[in-house]
């Protein structure tokens, strides 16, 4: 504080910066209050009922009625419940359930805030990793981490993958409908899989993530679903088995790898002739100036705990970081030998980008 000169503070852009942080402050504690009502069905409970007293809510959930009072309290201080004060009742609006109470909704956040308390439990090995330049491997993060991610993206899939990413693709869903092979290169948990194997029964999919754990989820995900026609293996990015696959996919994933060029040409090398690579990558424009948004925001900030100490844990060869941008990915490919690639769709959360060699 020493440094600042007398008079170089301006009263009214302290007063708005201010209000600006202690917002993020109170989004932060407001997420605990989320996830805990999603934890224990409150917003289950609320959602098309009407309005509810706190004693009937806690009777609802099965919990006690002092915690329930104080929690809608939060809820109607942050706009996520309506409160009528003539009544003392409580009201979860149909937007608002669509939100937090309906988990098949594309829409449904409650449990994408199992990554930012991940992010929290493992700040030690982000600040270890700042000062050592050293990578922290995906495996090694809070087991929130990867059900919270799992989480975050799967209704999103759910809702436009099949209906609209894939039909955006020059002549991939007619491939698809007639029996096409499948690579899902950095499938997680496997949600996008058995999405696509869901929608295109004919059809085999391969599954292939370098974290055991998430492959073993993947597996049992795929079974409970019924959905025969997609298997699961551990395998690298670049060394993943087979060759002539109609269609290879990148869900959320190639930023995060070591090397993403080697990742790129062993996908053409994997292809069949006329093969199409399906990348989906968080959305991003390609200059930082022009990412200045809440959801830029929260995609730099996964970058830097998350995707960039996980590529450099794989060697770091080229580190793209979720903000990479469509010109930076079209570079990576054009080196890797592809000779198409555009963007297909986009939303606000993701580009979805084709690519062939």
């Amino acid at each position: 504080m020493d440094s600042i000169q007398p008079g170089a503070i301006d009263p009214a852009k302290l007063d708005a910066f201010l209000t600006r942080a202690v917002g993020d402050l109170s989004a932060g504690y407001g997420g605990v209050m989320v996830s805990i009502g999603n934890r224990l069905g409150l917003y289950k409970a609320m959602a098309g009922t009407g309005p509810l007293s706190s004693r009937e809510l806690a009777g609802r959930a099965g919990c006690a009625e002092r915690y329930v009072r104080e929690w809608l309290g939060s809820q109607v201080a942050g706009g996520y419940v309506v409160y009528h004060a003539i009544s003392d009742t409580y009201e979860l609006t149909p937007e608002q359930a669509f939100v937090l109470a309906n988990e098949d909704s594309p829409v449904f956040i409650p449990n994408a805030w199992a990554v930012p308390a991940s992010m929290w439990f493992d700040e030690d090995k982000a600040v270890e990793a700042f000062r050592t330049g050293k990578g922290v491997p995906w495996g090694d993060h809070n087991g929130r981490l990867y059900c919270g991610v799992a989480a975050f993206y799967r209704n999103a899939y759910r809702g436009s993958l099949v209906s609209e990413w894939l039909p955006a693709l020059d002549g991939v869903v007619d491939k698809l409908r007639a029996g096409a092979l499948v690579a899902d290169v950095g499938c997680g948990y496997g949600h996008s899989t058995v999405l696509m194997a869901q929608g295109f029964p004919v059809s085999h999919f391969c599954g292939f993530d370098t974290h055991p754990e998430s492959v073993a989820e993947a597996r049992q995900i795929a079974a409970e679903a019924g959905v025969a026609q997609a298997t699961f293996a551990t395998a690298r990015a670049d060394e993943y088995p087979g060759t002539g696959y109609d269609l290879i996919c990148f869900f959320d994933c190639l930023h995060d790898m070591g090397d993403p060029l080697a990742a790129a040409a062993h996908a053409a090398k994997a292809l069949a002739p006329g093969g199409t690579v399906m990348l989906v990558e968080p959305f991003a424009n390609d200059r930082a100036e022009d990412n200045v948004s809440p959801v830029a925001r929260l995609y730099y900030a996964a970058s830097t705990t998350l995707c960039c100490a996980h590529a450099i844990s794989e060697g770091g060869r080229m580190v793209l970081g979720a903000q990479a941008g469509e010109a930076r990915l079209a570079e990576v490919f054009r080196k890797a030998g592809f000779t198409h690639f555009r963007r297909a769709a986009e939303t606000p959360f993701n580009l979805i980008l084709e690519a062939r060699a």
